[in-house]
C-alpha cells in the first residue's frame, strides 16, 4: 500500500513544487521512496503544464534538488486517493477545506509549517513569485525546516504499511 502526500500552493510553479522536490529527497534518504508517493498541485490552473518558475528551479538545483516539474491543478476527486494534503499557506488551507467533500477529507489537510516546531504562530510560507531570489531562498529554508517534522509524521503513519 502506498501513502500519498500532495503539496498545494496557488499556481504550482513556486512553493509546492519546491516542497515536493525537497520532501521527495527526504523520503528517498529515509528509504521510504517505494512506500510514499509525493506530488504537488495548485489551487488554480493558470500554469497547467508549465515547468516550475525558473527561480524555483535555480534555487532547487543550486541546493542539490531535482528541478523537473509540470504544473497541474488540484482536483477534488484526488481526496479519495490522498492520505495527506499539505497547504503552503492559510489561503490554500481554507480553499482546500472548502473543496473537501467529506469531514474525513478535510482532516487530511495540514499546513506545512505546522510540522516546524520553530515556526511559532506564523505558519504561512510566503509567496516568492512577485519578489526576487531572496524570497525563493527563504521559501526553501522554510520548506527544509518543516521537512523533518513532516517526515516523522509520515514515517509514523507508514510504520504498519511496510511488508
Amino acid at each position: 500500500m502506498t501513502y500519498r502526500v500532495c503539496f498545494v500552493c496557488t499556481g504550482n510553479i513556486c512553493r509546492s513544487p519546491m516542497a515536493e522536490s525537497v520532501f521527495r529527497a527526504r523520503i528517498a534518504e529515509a528509504g521510504l521512496d517505494g512506500l510514499v508517493e509525493v506530488d504537488s498541485a495548485g489551487t488554480g490552473g493558470w500554469h497547467e503544464g508549465d515547468a516550475a518558475d525558473p527561480r524555483t528551479v535555480s534555487v532547487l538545483e543550486a541546493n542539490g534538488y531535482d528541478g523537473m516539474h509540470a504544473a497541474r491543478q488540484f482536483q477534488v476527486s484526488w481526496f479519495s486517493r490522498l492520505d495527506l494534503v499539505i497547504a503552503l499557506d492559510d489561503g490554500h488551507f481554507k480553499a482546500l477545506r472548502r473543496l473537501a467533500p467529506t469531514a474525513a477529507d478535510a482532516d487530511k489537510i495540514r499546513l506545512l509549517r505546522s510540522y516546524d516546531p520553530a515556526a511559532g504562530d506564523d505558519l504561512d510560507v510566503p509567496d516568492p513569485y512577485y519578489g526576487g531570489m531572496d524570497g525563493f531562498e527563504e521559501c526553501l529554508e522554510l520548506v527544509e525546516a518543516a521537512s523533518p517534522g513532516l517526515l516523522a509524521a509520515v514515517r509514523e503513519q507508514t510504520e504498519g504499511l511496510i511488508a
